[in-house]
């Protein structure tokens, strides 16, 4: 397993200086989203080979991965208009992380809504078909590029248990539509108490397909679930890190919700099971 970060999770200082410090910190690999990074461009037409070049080149100078690059928008917003700028900023990180060379295109799965706002639509088919759809036009876009397009199943979004993802894998056919893997992401206040069984029946049906995986924890707070950094919180990880050493060797992973402040403690937690399974 390679051990990352997300990099808008690390400290605010400049983009080249903060490159060497994740590499400094012993991660192997980021998470990068440009739009939450503060000194670097990150609207669609800027996005050019020599922008692309150049976040390249500081990476491989520091020994760090690009595992993902994140674009977080919602495909099935039900506005046309929307959708269609929606789409265009899809292509344009695909094309600019074929020159990065990031390892994938990150999303998850949009709600059926502008606000892209969990409701109890997300779970109706109509929604899926729409989400489906709009995730069809991108993946033909990542074809073309040579890039891997990975959705994240989360509780709240349309695809938000692992049989609804088996399902958009099956629908869309294609073999640039991979699975990242965030297992709090898949529990609600309704289901954590399953964690266990959740987990395990989501690495059996997608196990084949999932490419990266993201680590974080999980306390409950006035009835609701939060995430936080991994060991501050109620995960168990032995299982899915058992499976990962087994299955998936040298699979990039990167730490959420973490702050500078922790995130050396939250490294330390999940190499210290992974190290001793």
């Amino acid at each position: 397993m390679q051990l990352g970060i997300r990099f808008h999770d690390t400290e605010k200082i400049h983009f080249e200086d903060r490159v060497k410090k994740v590499h400094d910190l012993g991660f192997k690999c980021a998470h990068i989203a440009l739009s939450k990074i503060e000194d670097v461009p990150s609207a669609p037409g800027m996005l050019t080979p020599g922008y692309g070049k150049y976040i390249r080149k500081v990476f491989e100078k520091n020994d760090v991965d690009i595992a993902v690059l994140g674009c977080y928008l919602n495909l099935a917003d039900p506005d046309e208009e929307r959708l269609k700028a929606v789409k265009a900023k899809y292509e344009a990180s695909i094309r600019f992380a074929s020159y990065i060379g990031a390892g994938m295109v990150g999303t998850e799965t949009g709600a059926p809504n502008p606000e892209y706002k969990s409701v109890p639509e997300c779970r109706s088919e109509e929604a899926l078909e729409s989400f489906v759809r709009g995730l069809k036009d991108v993946v033909l876009c990542a074809e073309k590029f040579g890039v891997i397009v990975a959705i994240e199943p989360v509780a709240k979004h349309i695809v938000w248990n692992a049989d609804r993802a088996r399902q958009v894998l099956d629908t869309i056919g294609s073999p640039n539509l991979k699975i990242i893997f965030d297992p709090v992401n898949l529990l609600d206040e309704t289901n954590y108490g399953e964690r266990e069984e959740i987990f395990a029946h989501t690495m059996e049906i997608l196990g084949p397909d999932i490419v990266m995986l993201h680590l974080k924890d999980f306390v409950l707070e006035d009835g609701k679930l939060k995430s936080v950094g991994c060991g501050l919180g109620e995960m168990n990880y032995e299982n899915i890190l058992r499976y990962i050493k087994e299955k998936k060797p040298y699979i990039h992973a990167t730490l959420e919700n973490t702050v500078p402040e922790n995130c050396e403690r939250c490294r330390d937690t999940i190499l210290d099971i992974y190290n001793r399974l």
